[in-house]
């Protein structure tokens, strides 16, 4: 187990310390997504969509998120019947808010290389994020949840579910404009072992 698994465990051993966590996990993944969306090489397929509504709306990045993040919990709450926690509420709202908020803040490189470096800065910073958000235990986000409610109903395995989701997203967002380049490909590839090994930061998954 790493340094920061205990860390972890001692900061969940208190509501604050929950709360404080999931907040710090929730700037980064904001972060992680502006880093991403800045470097123009290509963005995650909830992003491709969220760009893409923009180009339609007179609506930000970070707005749309928002708005999707509704709609998504809406329908697993009354129709999945999904279970909502503190966490969920907090991930829609907020990762919208830091997307906006930290865009005037965020360099927009114009060598190719350097677009490169900060885009898969900001993969390996969303592991990290999403390891934080996670381990505090206070609720899925709507896209987990949502992952996680069409399991339970449909009893298909998790990974299926998951890429059937984002391919869907994907094709929507591409058809409305969005950005798809090849960032969106090495973000696929790279971003299960970068929340992999977020996770295994913060001891989310192992046995004591």
């Amino acid at each position: 187990m790493t340094a920061s698994a205990p860390l972890a465990g001692l900061v969940r051993s208190s509501r604050a310390g929950r709360l404080a966590l999931l907040l710090t996990g929730l700037f980064l993944y904001g972060l992680s997504l502006r880093l991403m969306l800045d470097a123009r090489v290509g963005v995650a397929p909830w992003e491709v969509l969220h760009v893409g509504v923009t180009r339609h709306l007179p609506l930000t990045v970070g707005l749309v998120s928002i708005l999707t993040g509704i709609l998504i919990v809406a329908f697993t709450a009354l129709r999945l019947r999904e279970r909502i926690g503190l966490g969920t509420v907090l991930n829609v709202v907020l990762i919208g808010v830091f997307l906006d908020v930290l865009a005037p803040l965020i360099p927009n490189p114009e060598a190719l290389g350097w677009r490169w470096a900060q885009f898969l800065l900001g993969v390996g910073l969303l592991g990290f994020a999403t390891g934080a958000y996670v381990a505090a235990g206070l609720g899925a986000g709507p896209r987990d949840g949502l992952t996680l409610a069409l399991r339970r109903v449909t009893g298909w395995p998790v990974p299926r579910i998951r890429s059937g989701v984002e391919l869907l997203v994907l094709l929507l967002g591409w058809a409305l404009g969005g950005p798809l380049g090849w960032g969106t490909l090495v973000f696929a590839v790279t971003v299960g072992p970068a929340m992999g090994w977020g996770l295994g930061l913060f001891g989310v998954g192992k046995k004591p």
